[in-house]
C-alpha cells in the first residue's frame, strides 16, 4: 500500500472500530493481572478488563511491546510498498513504549524511512494526533511535513482528567510531582493533568460534579478547538461530563471512547477524561 503508513501503540485509546477504519495499526502493549499476562486488544477486551478490575484481588499492571513487535509491523509496511512510516507514541516518560519502537527503526533504513514520534501524552491526546496523522496521511502528506505538523499538534494538545481514587496511580509509580499530595486527596476530588509528559495534579475540587464541571470548563474555555474526545472507564458519570461538554463545536466530530487497559491500569475505575487540541 502506497503513501505514508500510520502506526500506533494501545495507550492512544483509539476503539479497534476506528482504527481499521482509519487504516492505523495498533501495536499493543500487555497487561498483567498477577501471575496473568494478557496481550491488550488481542487478548483482553475493554469490558474484560474493567471486569477484572472491580472485581478482581490484583491491581494490573502494563508492560511495554517489545522492538520486535515494532519491528515485524514496519517490515509489512515495506513489503506492502508503503512510502514511509510514521509511529505515534505513549509518552516517553511513562512507559518504554517509545524507546522500543525507536530500537525497531534499527537496519531499516534502506527498506522504508521510519519516524518514531513521541507524543508526550496518552490517552486520547495520543489517540487525536493519530487521527490527525491518518488525515495528512489520506491527503498525500510527506513523512516529514507530518511530523513537523504533529509537533505544533504536540503544544496545542491538552489531556486532564477525574480519578475516582489515586491508588492506581501511586501504585503504578505514574503519578509524577503529585505523589506528595497523596496523603491529603482523602476529602478531595483532584483534577489531573498530563504535563510534559507526566501526571501532574492540576486542581484540588471539594466533590465530584464540581471536578467533572472544571474538567469541561477546561474546554469550554479552550477556544477554537480542531478535536475534541471524552473518555470513561467504569464511570457511571461519563454521560454528565459529556452533557457538559455538548456545546463544543470542534472542526472535527468529538470522539467518545472507552479508556483502555493501558492507561485503565494506572488510573483505576471511575476515571473520566477529555482531550482537545487547540486550533492554530
Amino acid at each position: 500500500m502506497p503513501g505514508i503508513r500510520v502506526v500506533t501503540d494501545s495507550a492512544c485509546d483509539l476503539t479497534p472500530e476506528m482504527a481499521e477504519e482509519r487504516g492505523v495499526c495498533v501495536v499493543p502493549l500487555r497487561i498483567r493481572f498477577g501471575d496473568e499476562e494478557f496481550i491488550d486488544r488481542t487478548e483482553l477486551s475493554g469490558k474484560e478488563f474493567w471486569d477484572r478490575v472491580v472485581t478482581g484481588p490484583h491491581v494490573p499492571e502494563t508492560a511495554a511491546p517489545s522492538p520486535g513487535s515494532f519491528q515485524q509491523v514496519f517490515e509489512e509496511a515495506a513489503d506492502q510498498g508503503a512510502e514511509g512510516v510514521v509511529c505515534i507514541c505513549i509518552s516517553s516518560r511513562l512507559s518504554a513504549t517509545y524507546q522500543a519502537a525507536c530500537t525497531a527503526t534499527e537496519g531499516l533504513e534502506k527498506r522504508v524511512p521510519v519516524q518514531v514520534f513521541d507524543t508526550l501524552s496518552v490517552t486520547m491526546g495520543e489517540g487525536l494526533m493519530v487521527l490527525a496523522a491518518t488525515d495528512m496521511a489520506e491527503a498525500g502528506t510527506g513523512l516529514d511535513d507530518i511530523v513537523t505538523s504533529l509537533e505544533s499538534l504536540r503544544a496545542r494538545t491538552s489531556v486532564y482528567g477525574v480519578l475516582g481514587a489515586l491508588d492506581h496511580l501511586k501504585r503504578g509509580g505514574r503519578i509524577g510531582g503529585a505523589a506528595h499530595l497523596v496523603g491529603s486527596l482523602l476529602s478531595i476530588k483532584p483534577v489531573i493533568e498530563v504535563r510534559d509528559g507526566l501526571v501532574e495534579v492540576e486542581s484540588k475540587q471539594r466533590t465530584r460534579a464540581r471536578s467533572l464541571n472544571y474538567l469541561a470548563e477546561k474546554a469550554l474555555r479552550a477556544g477554537h478547538l480542531e478535536r475534541l474526545a471524552v473518555v470513561g472507564g467504569a464511570a457511571d458519570d461519563l454521560g454528565d461530563l459529556l452533557d457538559q461538554v455538548s456545546e463544543v463545536s470542534p472542526d472535527h466530530p468529538m470522539v467518545v471512547s472507552e479508556l483502555g487497559p493501558v492507561v485503565g491500569s494506572h488510573a483505576g475505575p471511575g476515571t473520566v477524561g477529555l482531550a482537545f487540541e487547540v486550533a492554530t
